[in-house]
């Protein structure tokens, strides 16, 4: 049993982040749909992240999707 604890403990940590690329991505969507006062730069530098991070959490590359998320959220501000 104590040597399942780990892997066990790892796939939980995996469907957690499995869970929290679509409420990132979600905010997301939600701070664009404000119009925030971005330059073009920042705003097409989001949307790109934002689609990276959508593809990688469709591959099953949640740590790649929560990374690209995370940069785009730190841009907006959120």
């Amino acid at each position: 049993m104590n040597k399942l604890l780990p892997l066990v403990l790892a796939l939980a940590a995996g469907t957690a982040f499995a869970h929290g690329c679509p409420n990132e991505m979600k905010a997301i969507d939600a701070k664009l749909a404000t119009a925030p006062k971005l330059s073009d730069a920042d705003l097409a530098k989001v949307k790109s992240l934002r689609s990276e991070g959508e593809a990688a959490h469709k591959a099953g590359k949640h740590d790649e999707s929560m990374k690209a998320l995370g940069d785009a959220k730190k841009i907006l501000g959120i």
